[in-house]
């Protein structure tokens, strides 16, 4: 099966070289998603080798993602940080699960969550299924499935590990460390809206699930 690594990114000009070239080490092909970057992410990301798509202003995180899942050739894709917040050599452990029929998405299960405000929501999300670590920035889906998912929300907190399981998929976990990337651990505010978004999903009902595999934490 062939798999395509999908990076959205903005202003990453001095890391997204980097991480593309870590990508196409693991992947058969390399989508940059050049968020409406004001920097030379763009020509950065072509010149180690991807395949680079434009956004025209910066539309976010999710719109970027999407646009990737319709761009994708591959039978898998994998979503990672554009950053190297996230290792590119944890895609062969990320991919072999949907390889092998054994799940529809596997999700890097992060030694630490830095903000509490997602933790809420991961809670949250897990009180309707085995969502996992809901707001990783590392996963890997069937490519066909990406595509059927609407992603409707400020973020992915909650609502993409819903959304595969009410569409009847298997999730999976693979345990991962984050690198030393900072992000701030205090609220993000944007989660207060995706409370909101993420209400409806808490809702509906959802096909029988397995608990998530997760070699090191045990399930959400």
């Amino acid at each position: 099966m062939q798999v395509t690594a999908i990076l959205p990114a903005f202003n990453e000009e001095a890391r997204v070289a980097n991480t593309v070239h870590a990508a196409l080490r693991y992947a058969d092909e390399v989508i940059v998603i050049d968020d409406g970057s004001s920097d030379n992410t763009a020509a950065a990301a072509e010149a180690a080798g991807a395949t680079v798509i434009r956004q025209p202003q910066n539309m976010g995180y999710i719109a970027a993602i999407k646009r990737g899942f319709v761009a994708a050739s591959g039978d898998i894709v994998v979503v990672l940080d554009a950053d190297g917040e996230f290792g590119a050599e944890a895609i062969p452990a990320l991919v072999a699960p949907i390889v092998a029929g054994q799940a529809d998405m596997v999700q890097g299960h992060r030694n630490i969550v830095p903000r509490p405000s997602e933790r809420v929501l991961t809670w949250l999300a897990g009180l309707r299924g085995p969502v996992g670590d809901s707001g990783t920035g590392l996963r890997a889906l069937r490519t066909d499935l990406a595509r059927t998912l609407q992603l409707n929300g400020a973020c992915i907190c909650g609502i993409f590990s819903l959304e595969v399981l009410h569409a009847g998929g298997r999730i999976e976990e693979i345990p991962i460390q984050l690198r030393t990337v900072a992000k701030p651990r205090r609220i993000a505010w944007y989660h207060i809206r995706q409370l909101f978004l993420l209400a409806p999903w808490l809702f509906k009902s959802y096909p029988s699930q397995g608990t998530a595999k997760d070699a090191a934490h045990g399930g959400t």
